[in-house]
């Protein structure tokens, strides 16, 4: 038997160690999703915190329950460690680490290089290796072929095996999850993607392969640049109907009526979370270098960008409508996440509005019944979620719903707030005629 027929042999039937490098959002799932499959799983981080949770059984990621990780742990199907090492023995490694810009816009990549060393060190024959970290087109030939095969004279699609699978984790969903949720698989060559996409088969109730690992890439891109796009389109149509006077969210309910050709994006305050707002800049910054702009992407992150500004303008001047100054004002943030009803904070524009809000003489709290402690790394400061919501609504004098959280009683926090701004269209139809109400 070849190389390639026997490790996809070690898959199918469950007997190929599998580790996956990074335990985070993306990782620890899917440690999970395989381990639950009937495969052995070693998740490595260099994070203690991390493992020693797992050791304790007990789960540190809301979308993976500790009964779960507890189950794994005490059959022997899922361990953890900080030692790299361990992957000598691994026959299927997936990479699921953060891949960030910069500041300067540009992507980092450290991450990504780092795993990728500590594997080149434990390189063998007959293994594959999957990246799952969203990145721009070229990475895993570019990146991670040079730094892995070449080292250990290995033929990759004979004695070893590459190719990108583009995470799709969406925290906080019930309905898609690691599991169900269909995987795309692009191999550096025909034999790689069929190694590949037989390992995630065995976990995976769906496995999209297509021809090469740019074009899985691509795909991942595709995905959150047509959210981007369209996230920033609603924005802007939030901006045209201030102006001309009309109610945003009712031609937003109205286009959705259409049964084809449409679908629904509400406005807000600003992009948040680990894929929309970064990930299609990434692709921005890889056309740069082919002297080509990407006008949508660029266009579309500029308007996204300036949302928590808009915002806050928004509520200054409807404050001052209502004979109320903002500066020197008491401001209650409600919401802190980048999305309802989840404990990530990663990107959320609430940061922004927060520090502009500080920056325009506010003294403004916050409520966030799953963030107990925020801190802005750029301007420096740190904030802890007030106690008793209802009692901090009563006291402010100005409340802001920027995320708009379901445990929240909307119709009650409008009753006793003296004045609220909605950004996310909570209040709906109770803001509807209320003069204490302004929505985006």
């Amino acid at each position: 038997m070849t190389t390639k027929d026997t490790l996809i042999k070690k898959l199918k039937d469950k007997t190929a160690n599998i580790a996956i490098l990074g335990l985070g959002y993306v990782g620890l799932p899917l440690a999970v999703v395989f381990g639950e499959a009937g495969f052995n799983v070693t998740g490595v981080d260099p994070d203690t915190r991390k493992i020693e949770a797992i050791g304790r059984s007990e789960s540190y990621i809301p979308d993976v329950k500790s009964e779960a990780v507890a189950n794994l742990v005490k059959s022997g199907r899922l361990k953890a460690t900080t030692d790299f090492s361990i992957l000598q023995n691994m026959d299927a490694v997936s990479i699921c680490v953060p891949t960030p810009l910069r500041k300067t816009g540009d992507p980092d990549m450290s991450f990504i290089l780092s795993a990728t060393e500590e594997l080149a060190k434990y390189m063998h024959k007959g293994m594959v290796i999957v990246l799952e970290s969203t990145t721009y087109p070229g990475t895993t030939r570019e990146l991670l072929l040079p730094k892995l095969g070449m080292e250990h004279d290995l033929t990759v699609g004979e004695d070893w095996f590459l190719a990108f699978s583009p995470e799709r984790v969406d925290p906080g969903r019930k309905d898609w999850t690691t599991v169900n949720t269909p995987k795309v698989m692009g191999g550096i060559t025909n034999a790689c993607g069929e190694v590949a996409t037989a390992w995630y088969e065995g976990a995976i109730q769906t496995v999209h392969q297509v021809s090469t690992a740019e074009a899985a890439e691509m795909a991942k891109l595709l995905e959150n640049t047509f959210r981007m796009i369209n996230i920033g389109l609603v924005n802007e149509l939030a901006i045209m109907c201030e102006r001309l006077g009309v109610d945003v969210w009712e031609v937003i309910e109205a286009a959705a009526s259409k049964p084809f050709g449409f679908m629904k994006f509400t406005p807000g305050p600003g992009l948040g979370g680990h894929c929309i707002p970064i990930d299609p800049l990434y692709l921005s910054w890889k056309m740069k270098a082919f002297n080509y702009n990407a006008r949508f992407i660029e266009l579309a992150s500029e308007i996204n960008t300036n949302m928590p500004r808009y915002v806050v303008s928004r509520m200054l001047e409807a404050m001052n409508d209502r004979g109320m100054l903002l500066k020197g004002s008491r401001a209650l943030v409600l919401g802190v996440a980048y999305k309802p009803d989840i404990d990530d904070v990663r990107e959320s524009p609430s940061l922004d509005v927060i520090g502009l809000l500080r920056k325009k003489g506010a003294n403004v709290e916050y409520h966030d019944p799953y963030i107990p402690h925020i801190h802005h790394e750029t301007d420096g400061w740190r904030m802890d979620s007030v106690g008793d919501v209802m009692s901090a609504v009563r006291k402010a004098d100005a409340v802001i719903v920027v995320t708009n959280h379901k445990v929240y009683d909307y119709a009650a926090i409008v009753n006793e707030a003296k004045f609220v701004f909605d950004a996310r269209n909570a209040t709906g139809k109770i803001a509807k005629g209320n003069p204490k109400v302004e929505r985006l």
